[in-house]
């Protein structure tokens, strides 16, 4: 793939546009795909909802079904980089990515068209969960402004996940090896977190990990955002305090962290 800095901005966004269109061809080929984003979110929120749920008593005495909801809804959007890494993997070693390269088209734009792929991938799980959640009580208890920030902040850092997963996918050799690293330290980012239970009962040196852990804060700005949970008490890390910023700012610090180095793990890989 070239780079050429003849490319215009109208050509570049037109490549992503059929980079992104081949992975929806491939999806709609192959649905079974799409399970983790439609069986598995009715599965998670029916389970932890129904059997959790009557065992975790809320601090407020609040609905556990409300308090799950924003937790499991990061989980997967936590997830898009495991989908991004998978996938530039596979690519890698069926040759399709040296197919791309021989064409006339901006090196950039295969990660694009990938990357907003699966941002649209983990996206229908959002909204099957959140279909799920309206069947089983959930609500969102605030305005229609404050409803749409919450999402909103589901997809940015969504898009700071996906630098990381592009990162893996450039460094691993294999899907196998991608699939034992992206496991090993998603299931810790997220589980490790206020997503499923609150932070107060865990020990102090858990407490402080799990309140600073960045999966926290978009967890705690949807629940603020969506009237879906308890404020942080005083006594809470300073992310919590201020959970909406603390996400804009963990997202755009995670992007500037690894969109260079995933850019250079790409490029390196790709390299002739």
């Amino acid at each position: 793939m070239t780079s050429a800095p003849s490319t215009t901005s109208s050509t570049l966004w037109q490549q992503v546009a059929i980079m992104v269109r081949r992975s929806m061809i491939h999806t709609k080929r192959m649905p079974e795909m799409l399970s983790d984003v439609t069986i598995q979110p009715i599965m998670f929120v029916v389970l932890f909802a129904f059997v959790f749920g009557p065992a975790m008593p809320m601090p407020d005495g609040g609905s556990y079904t409300s308090y799950l909801l924003p937790g499991i809804m990061g989980q997967t959007i936590a997830f898009t980089g495991f989908i991004v890494a998978t996938g530039i993997t596979a690519d890698v070693e069926k040759g399709i990515v040296d197919r791309f390269r021989s064409l006339p088209i901006n090196r950039i734009s295969y990660l694009l068209g990938r990357s907003i792929a699966s941002l649209l991938h983990s996206s229908i799980g959002i909204v099957v969960m959140a279909l799920t959640g309206l069947a089983i009580g959930w609500r969102i208890h605030t305005g229609p402004a404050e409803a749409v920030l919450g999402f909103v902040m589901v997809l940015v850092f969504g898009f700071a996940m996906i630098w990381f997963g592009v990162l893996i996918g450039s460094w691993l050799r294999s899907v196998e090896a991608v699939n034992g690293f992206m496991f090993s330290t998603m299931f810790p980012l997220t589980f490790l977190s206020n997503a499923f239970v609150p932070t107060a009962p865990m020990t102090p040196w858990l407490r402080t990990i799990a309140e600073w852990n960045p999966m926290s804060s978009l967890v705690q700005a949807m629940r603020q955002l969506w009237g879906n949970g308890p404020h942080a008490g005083p006594d809470a890390a300073l992310p919590l305090q201020h959970p909406v910023l603390a996400t804009l700012i963990w997202s755009a610090g995670l992007t500037a962290i690894f969109a260079p180095l995933a850019l250079r793990a790409f490029n390196r890989r790709t390299a002739d």
